[in-house]
């Protein structure tokens, strides 16, 4: 008698994996069923494999084959953080091509996550089928060298208030924006095993050098992505100004916008049972 195993659509559950490409060894985690092209998430700065609203990954996890994972250097990956946009790029690719042997993905990107999918998507047309954009905005976009310093601000924000740092980065500081990131944060804590390595200092410090560096660069031509692609923001994001996706959507063509009012860089977390249909939809096979 076989019996065939069901796939795992929990993300709380979805057993910590890893695998060496090119001498690194990266962490990651995959679930829903395997088959096809998969949906592989890119995450945001000093995040890790815990990092991840499980309302959203597993509402794209019913019907798609998930894979989120470390960049080098973070959580329970291997070797050290690089320190431009390009790097972590290549890095992506090795994890992608090498270590998991995929020829087409589909992505999710959130924040700094967005900077290396777009790179990805540029430099390696074919690698890519469907593309998802949030909290972020393009290579050489206004102000977004100066996350530096909204960053630390609200570091301290948060440790003299005793709290998270993302309800103060993600949410906006009124009763709904409180709310909402409180919530958040416990979705978090909702895996209570095999958690992830905390990022460390100097590897956030390095990530946030590469952010600096990709909003001083000279803009890439994204007339160059013809995917499908999603971009989605709160209306009042301060790490990556909102109006930055307003302006990848005018250089992606064809590209779909969305814009969650009294939110910010967290907007599809807090409006997470919007987006998240949304964009299982637009993720569909």
């Amino acid at each position: 008698m076989s019996t065939t195993e069901e796939p795992i659509t929990s993300y709380a559950k979805a057993p910590t994996k890893t695998l060496t490409a090119r001498g690194t060894t990266f962490a990651y985690r995959e679930l829903g069923p395997k088959g096809g092209i998969p949906v592989v998430f890119f995450v945001h700065l000093a995040a890790t494999l815990d990092n991840w609203d499980p309302r959203i990954v597993d509402a794209i996890a019913k019907t798609r084959h998930v894979i989120t994972f470390n960049q080098r250097g973070v959580g329970a990956s291997s070797g050290t953080v690089p320190d431009t946009i390009e790097q972590a790029t290549d890095d992506a690719y090795t994890f992608i091509t090498k270590g998991l042997r995929y020829d087409k993905i589909d992505i999710f990107s959130f924040s700094i996550g967005g900077f290396i999918a777009q790179d990805l998507v540029v430099k390696h047309p074919d690698l890519v089928r469907k593309l998802v954009l949030t909290g972020t905005g393009p290579r050489g976009g206004k102000n977004i060298d100066k996350v530096v310093g909204v960053t630390y601000w609200d570091i301290f924000r948060s440790v003299i208030t005793r709290s998270d740092p993302k309800e103060f980065l993600f949410f906006n500081r009124n009763k709904v924006g409180k709310k909402a990131g409180k919530a958040f944060v416990e979705r978090l804590k909702e895996r209570t095993a095999d958690r992830d390595k905390p990022i460390s200092t100097t590897a956030f410090r390095t990530q946030l050098k590469a952010i600096q560096r990709f909003g001083r660069s000279a803009p890439s031509d994204l007339s160059v992505i013809t995917q499908p692609t999603l971009i989605a923001n709160g209306d009042y994001d301060r790490m990556v100004p909102s109006i930055l996706s307003a302006d990848l959507h005018q250089r992606i063509k064809g590209s779909e916008l969305i814009i969650y009012p009294n939110s910010g860089h967290g907007g599809i977390f807090q409006y997470w049972e919007q987006f998240a249909p949304v964009a299982a939809k637009f993720l569909a096979p």
